[in-house]
């Protein structure tokens, strides 16, 4: 049991968590779950939970749908009932008349007191709020255990004039709701960031971020706080969904204590959990048995063997040797040997009689033409076709991590699924591929 705050000062929860896109009557269960334990357990005066944490983020176009609008107003309405003894920040999208907004609750003693609309919507990158929301114009600031509050969401924070807006209007303490997907890098930039809003306001901040995968988009977590003086204070862990107590000592200003500051981990190491959240998510949130992996004996295979592992267990994970004409020993020996030592599921399938007869039926075509890397794209397809089971399989995912020969143009390196998903996941592309583009290109904040 963590010590509860004493006199005038105040506890807040950073709920750092993991909602499902679209599950709203889900997503609540969570919530009411983690308000529940921040009240008990914590004895927490407030918890304040990601952007769009009801809907899941991001929730695109089903933000068109009536009936998924209606579910997240029943959801507010469950929360306004349900929800005693905290208060609770949470991120939603806003139906009023013709406009809908992306905005943040604040629901206390049974009712909504106040409401927050973003007002800079992004629009670039993987961002498309503009389609869906319209801004915001006003501050938010809400007085919670006689501490006013300032409330911002996500972008917000990376300008200037909605938290300068929220400090005029008497804010002590700015409160961040995110969903801010990771690329490399990302922890400094949102440091610097905050350390600039700092500088500017003179308030401390509170930055709450999503954590999980939807697609092709990761988001790390690392909620963290600064001070006025723009000092990190506190920083949860990367990839890991808990809840994280913030005490805040209420004199002449508002002072974050400080607490245990997860350690930085260098750039491979934090691309590399990343990844395990991002495949861990995909198959769990799409219903998967488990995957199915081609291993080659080589690195690349090795490497994509060691995240579905991390991501799902050992258990959960089969393995697919497939070897042809132009198979080494060695590579058949070090195939079997990671199998074993990871305790996975191991089978073997040649291909050669495939193979065989692909080269017999477009020998004429390749007649006089010297043998090269035609004949080693052939041998993938001949493993595809193996990889790719019978839609009466039970369901899994199948991942395949090309060489160069193989795979020299944009082709994903494949996670292909059944029967749920009827589309190519974008997350194919991403993934398992060496330049995986979130972690190199994203500017996305």
């Amino acid at each position: 049991m963590t010590s509860t705050p004493s006199g005038s000062d105040i506890r807040i929860v950073m709920a750092q968590l993991d909602f499902l896109v679209g599950a709203v009557a889900a997503n609540t269960e969570q919530v009411l779950a983690a308000a529940a334990r921040a009240r008990d357990e914590f004895s927490a005066a407030a918890i304040v939970f990601p952007e769009l944490a009801l809907t899941g983020y991001p929730p695109e176009d089903l933000l068109f749908r009536r009936h998924f609008l209606d579910q997240v107003d029943a959801a507010l309405e469950r929360l306004c009932r349900e929800v005693q003894g905290i208060s609770v920040i949470i991120g939603f999208p806003l139906r009023e008349g013709s406009h809908l907004y992306n905005a943040a609750a604040v629901i206390s003693d049974g009712a909504i007191v106040a409401c927050y609309r973003k007002q800079l919507l992004p629009n670039y990158g993987v961002f498309d709020e503009k389609r869906y929301f319209s801004p915001g114009g006003v501050p938010c600031v809400v007085p919670i255990a006689g501490v006013p509050f300032g409330i911002t969401i996500c972008e917000d924070i990376w300008e200037r004039a909605p938290a300068q807006q929220a400090a005029a209007a008497g804010a002590r303490v700015l409160i961040n709701l995110n969903a801010s997907p990771f690329h490399a890098g990302k922890r400094d930039e949102r440091e610097r960031v905050l350390q600039q809003r700092t500088q500017e306001t003179g308030l401390p901040i509170v930055y709450v971020n999503l954590v999980g995968a939807q697609d092709e988009l990761v988001f790390d977590g690392g909620s963290f706080v600064v001070n006025a003086a723009g000092q990190v204070t506190q920083h949860a862990p990367a990839c890991v969904e808990d809840l994280y107590v913030v005490d805040l000592e209420c004199r002449e200003t508002v002072v974050p204590v400080r607490a245990a500051c997860a350690p930085r981990l260098d750039s491979v190491a934090m691309i590399y959990q990343v990844l395990v959240t991002g495949v861990r998510d995909y198959i769990n949130k799409n219903g998967f048995d488990g995957a199915v992996l081609g291993l080659s004996g080589g690195i690349d295979s090795a490497l994509v063997l060691a995240l579905a592992v991390d991501a799902i267990g050992a258990g959960r994970v089969h393995v697919v040797m497939m070897p042809s004409r132009f198979t080494s020993s060695m590579s058949l020996e070090d195939a079997e040997a990671m199998a074993g030592g990871l305790g996975v599921q191991y089978s073997v399938l040649p291909i050669e009689p495939m193979f065989e007869s692909a080269l017999d039926t477009l020998a004429p075509e390749f007649r006089g033409l010297p043998q090269d890397a035609t004949e080693e794209n052939i041998q993938a397809r001949c493993r595809g076709i193996l990889r790719w089971r019978s839609p009466t399989r039970p369901a899994a995912s199948c991942s395949r991590p090309a060489t160069r020969a193989r795979c020299r143009s944009v082709t994903p390196r494949c996670m292909a699924t059944w029967p749920a998903v009827s589309r190519p996941s974008r997350i194919a592309a991403s993934l398992w591929s060496t330049g995986w583009r979130a972690g190199a290109t994203r500017v996305a904040r």
